[in-house]
């Protein structure tokens, strides 16, 4: 077997993988890094060749004594009850990108370190912005629009929850946009619910409304009550932290000047 190390977020990452075509698919959207410690906080070990392509994102979820096994017809993950030992198996490099999307987050959750949010994030005057919504509703369009601003998510924004700071990290997990930028994070400043509209405004929510919309924005399954409450504390720490509103936007890049 291959074996590789990345990071993302904080978190070092050692992959051990026997499919050639899974790594190349990983070189090309991690960062490979040389070894920086000697205790993996992640090891993840890779094969292919499992179950069929992707039919809906319906997962049966198994908790044993000290194994949690994830099953989705294109992908099986296997994993020790803190997720830092597990074992993926995978029909394809959808499938692939979806069961770490899905591990990680968990493991950040579980570790009460941060979430991962289904949102596009681009940094503006060193400060952090990320933009969430329905299907749809423009997430990867903002992106774009926010061209020349560095890009540090275009589907899953990566948010580290402090006491005194929410951070967002430069995410690999995207949909079509490239990184833009070599900003490894940036202190997030505004979350923004959106909403295509004929003209440009902005609508304040309350903490409790924000909280109830970026709930079902978290990558995650819902299988676990503690974890679950573990994601409500994070939550409330962020719409604390951040002024969450609604944005109405013309399909163009005006809607900056409401922002900065």
């Amino acid at each position: 077997m291959e074996r590789m190390y990345t990071t993302i977020g904080e978190h070092f990452i050692q992959i051990l993988c026997d499919s050639a075509k899974i790594m190349n698919w990983i070189e090309r959207n991690f960062q490979v890094v040389e070894p920086i410690k000697d205790q993996p906080d992640l090891f993840i070990q890779l094969t292919e060749g499992y179950g069929i392509p992707f039919v809906d994102y319906h997962v049966t979820i198994t908790k044993e004594s000290n194994l949690i096994s994830f099953r989705r017809a294109d992908y099986l993950i296997e994993t020790s009850l803190d997720y830092q030992n597990s074992r993926i198996s995978v029909h394809n490099e959808l499938a692939l990108k979806h069961a770490l999307m899905n591990l990680y987050s968990s493991y950040l959750v579980y570790h009460r370190w941060g979430l991962l949010i289904h949102s596009s994030c681009t940094i503006d005057k060193d400060n952090a912005y990320m933009f969430a919504g329905h299907s749809g509703a423009g997430k990867s369009t903002v992106a774009k629009l926010s061209h020349p601003r560095e890009l540090l998510s275009d589907e899953a924004t990566i948010i580290k929850i402090t006491p005194d700071q929410i951070t967002v990290f430069d995410s690999p997990f995207r949909s079509e946009l490239v990184r833009t930028g070599v900003k490894e994070s940036s202190t997030l400043t505004g979350i923004y619910l959106l909403h295509q509209a004929i003209d440009n405004r902005i609508v304040p929510l309350t903490k409790s409304n924000g909280l109830l919309f970026l709930m079902n924005k978290v990558f995650y399954w819902s299988h676990s009550l503690e974890e679950t409450r573990n994601i409500l504390r994070l939550l409330q720490h962020v719409v604390n932290a951040v002024s969450i509103s609604e944005l109405h936007f013309q399909k163009n890049d005006t809607f900056w000047e409401l922002i900065s």
